[in-house]
C-alpha cells in the first residue's frame, strides 16, 4: 500500500499587478496557514519519503512556511511540470515516483489536485472525499491511502481518503 498525501498551496497576495502568477508571493493569511499545517504534521508524527513540489513561489513559500514548524528529514524536489498541473499531469508523476517511495507529498494547484483526489478514490464513510469535491481551498491537505503496490499500478478508484486537514479548522 502506497500513501499520497496532497497539499494546495497556501493563500497568495494578488495585491502585486507587476509580479507574474508563478512569482506571486503569499500573503499573511497563508504564511500563518502554511504554519499552522507545519504544527499539525509535527503533532501527528507524519512521515515523508519524498516531497515533489512545483517551482511557482507560493508553493515555495508553503514548504518554507511549514519548514518553521515541522521538519522534513526527506529530500524536496520542484519540478516545473507541476506547475498548475492537470490531474492527468499530477497521476503521470505520481506513477513515475520509485518504489523506495512508500509515502509522498505532493504540493501544488488547483484545479489539478483537487480533480486527482476525486479520480483516484472512492467516497468513503465519513464524506471527505465529498467534502473535496465541494471545495479543496488553499493549504489543504489530503491523504489517500492507495491500494497499490507500485506507484505505476495507481489507478482511478484505487485510493481512500484517510484525512482531510483545513487550517481553519486547525486550533
Amino acid at each position: 500500500m502506497k500513501r499520497l498525501t496532497l497539499l494546495r498551496h497556501a493563500k497568495s497576495n494578488w495585491g502585486h499587478e507587476e509580479v507574474d502568477d508563478l512569482n506571486r508571493p503569499l500573503n499573511e493569511r497563508g504564511w500563518k496557514a502554511a504554519r499552522r499545517i507545519g504544527k499539525e504534521f509535527k503533532h501527528r508524527g507524519i512521515h515523508f519519503d519524498l516531497v515533489l513540489a512545483s517551482t511557482a513561489a507560493r508553493v515555495r513559500e508553503t514548504i518554507d512556511g511549514l519548514k518553521e514548524k515541522f521538519e522534513f528529514d526527506c529530500e524536496i524536489l520542484f519540478e516545473q511540470q507541476l506547475y498548475l498541473a492537470s490531474a492527468e499531469t499530477l497521476l503521470s508523476t505520481v506513477r513515475g515516483l520509485s518504489e523506495t517511495v512508500h509515502s509522498a507529498l505532493l504540493v501544488g494547484h488547483n484545479p489539478g489536485l483537487e480533480r486527482l483526489v476525486i479520480e483516484l478514490t472512492r467516497d468513503d464513510d465519513h464524506g471527505l472525499r465529498r467534502r473535496v469535491s465541494n471545495k479543496f481551498p488553499t493549504a489543504a491537505l489530503a491523504v489517500i491511502e492507495l491500494q497499490a503496490e507500485s506507484w505505476s499500478d495507481v489507478a482511478p478508484g484505487c485510493g481512500q481518503v484517510v484525512d482531510l486537514i483545513l487550517p481553519k479548522e486547525l486550533a
